[in-house]
């Protein structure tokens, strides 16, 4: 084995928002950590979007290892206050429209093709949109400052792993370099260093495939503006203070909006991405006449980019040794804005099994055990969704799995005394897991027949948040006279969940203190 220019406890190769995190975890428990990176920041990234439950393992994490900056990012209000610096949107809650092709976009005064469904009560303690640019940045100068050491346009060619340890082989500014680790985490993208390095096989194929064209962009329209022929009753939030979905025959399209004026946008297609992507997104446009006006003045960042296939999966997601986070392990759809929140928890479960510098087997078991069946989960939730795009109402009650899930998840955190995260959307839960199956199995048979009532009835047991109620017509905003009145599906009783509402609001943030002195290091922080 060559003589190591860098020896530490643990590699993390990729600084995205996950990487950094993790990285700043662990240095928090005293480890000697080593971030590589082949490009260098601030450099764009996609995958924008939170969540209740991103922004809560956000706080969790803030306060388990004194990173008051993670509580800062974790709701729209605090961000402004704290870090105005970092460009953000706001999130209010996840915007449905179905669109038919060749057709300007009408909806009804029963919104029979709109369908709002919040996920704050008001804007101080909303979700956000992240300007990756400006929050991975943030996250790895923060690991910098705090003894991470870090090395950017380094390119690794090779990771080996053995019984003794990991070496790392890579290349940094046209140099050949050599880490060792006593272990190594993936945290880059699709087949990472990792799944190349240690010849990990393919995963089981999804049963759908898409691909996506996608762009940033400035001067984009009010979208009640141009469809102006169809209803937009006021709903629970504005319309487009939200993660944005048009739904279309082909796939969908989504817009997020940052506070700065400018709009993530990007088209999830089952097809039609082929040819010049800028060619490919001007045909999409033209199909759908309301798009086509929002868009008509709206101007690229940059070029409209493509990615030709978006679902993978590897086989696992850890070995002795190493690790592989989720968006290096799998990947399917960002219909339901689940990367971030799963990246998250996958670092909360990394932080305890590498802080404390003893993993063993059943520890990296758990691990894949676990990231497999989260997988599977959303595997499913995609699929149903994508095998009901065509019939609104049906799809609308699929979105229902996925919310009634996910709420039910965070009221539980926040109000049950020393409830601890779950698998992410159910899985290890036989009966959530069964549902997603299911409803998913009924579709591919074509049993379309009874399902929103099949899915009603059996989200009953967990839906806190009052969804499926004809009276609402599909606008669901966060109701606490709901909550209070199904108090006992969480176990409680109504005095109960009353005296812990506050909580929903979130914690006080940890009380800064003091980084963990430096360890003696190679070269660290921007090169």
């Amino acid at each position: 084995m060559n003589s190591p220019d860098v020896t530490v406890d643990v590699a993390i190769v990729g600084s995205g928002f996950a990487g950094s995190i993790l990285a700043r975890v662990l240095r928090r428990q005293g480890r000697r950590v080593l971030l590589l990176e082949r490009g260098r920041h601030p450099r764009f990234a996609i995958g924008e979007s939170t969540t209740p439950l991103a922004n809560f393992a956000l706080e969790r994490l803030a306060r388990r290892y004194d990173l008051p900056d993670l509580h800062h990012l974790s709701t729209h209000g605090r961000w402004l206050e704290h870090l105005p610096g970092l460009r953000r949107g706001l999130k209010r809650g996840f915007t449905f429209y179905r669109h038919r092709r060749g057709e300007p976009y009408r909806n009804s005064a029963d919104n029979d093709a709109r369908l709002l469904v919040a996920a704050s009560p008001d804007d101080r303690i909303a979700d956000t949109h992240w300007l990756r640019e400006d929050v991975d940045h943030h996250l790895v100068r923060r690991a910098v400052d705090e003894g991470v050491e870090y090395l950017d346009r380094t390119e690794v060619d090779g990771v080996r792993v053995s019984d003794d340890g990991v070496e790392i082989e890579a290349i940094e500014s046209g140099k050949r370099r050599t880490f060792r680790a006593g272990a190594v985490v993936d945290a880059t993208g699709p087949r990472g260093v990792l799944a190349r390095s240690l010849a990990i096989s393919p995963g089981p194929a999804p049963r759908f495939c898409s691909g996506l064209l996608y762009s940033h962009f400035e001067g984009l329209r009010p979208f009640a503006e141009a469809a102006e022929a169809a209803a937009f009753e006021p709903g629970p939030y504005p319309d487009e203070r939200a993660a944005v979905h048009h739904l279309l025959d082909e796939g969908w399209l989504y817009v997020l909006p940052f506070d700065h004026g400018t709009v993530s946008a990007g088209a999830v297609l089952r097809a039609g991405t082929e040819g010049d992507p800028g060619t490919a997104w001007a045909r999409l446009l033209a199909g759908y006449p309301s798009l086509a006006a929002q868009f008509s003045a709206a101007r690229p960042r940059f070029p409209i980019r493509r990615v030709e296939r978006l679902q993978y999966r590897l086989s696992r997601a850890a070995g002795r040794r190493w690790f592989v986070l989720p968006h290096a392990y799998a990947f399917y759809d960002p219909l339901f804005s689940t990367g971030i929140a799963w990246s998250l928890l996958a670092v909360e479960r990394l932080g305890r099994i590498l802080g404390a510098g003893d993993e063993d087997e059943e520890d990296w078991r758990r691990y894949d055990r676990t990231l497999a069946a989260e997988a599977g989960q959303v595997e499913r939730l995609v699929e149903a969704a994508y095998r009901t795009m065509d019939d609104f109402e049906l799809f609308a009650a699929v979105t229902f799995l996925y919310f009634a899930t996910v709420s039910f998840e965070e009221v539980r955190q926040r109000l049950v005394g020393g409830a601890t995260p779950r698998g992410f959307l159910g899985a290890g839960d036989p009966d959530r897991e069964g549902l997603f199956a299911e409803t998913v199995e009924r579709l591919r048979q074509g049993r379309r027949d009874g399902l929103r009532a099949f899915i009603e009835r059996r989200i009953e047991p967990f839906d806190v948040a009052g969804l499926a109620d004809p009276g609402r017509r599909n606008l669901y905003p966060v109701d606490l006279d709901v909550l209070v009145a199904r108090a006992h599906l969480l176990g409680l009783d109504r005095e109960a969940v009353e005296a812990a509402l506050p909580r929903l609001r979130g914690p006080h943030p940890p009380t800064p203190s003091p980084s963990p002195p430096t360890l003696p290091s190679g070269r660290g922080g921007d090169s």
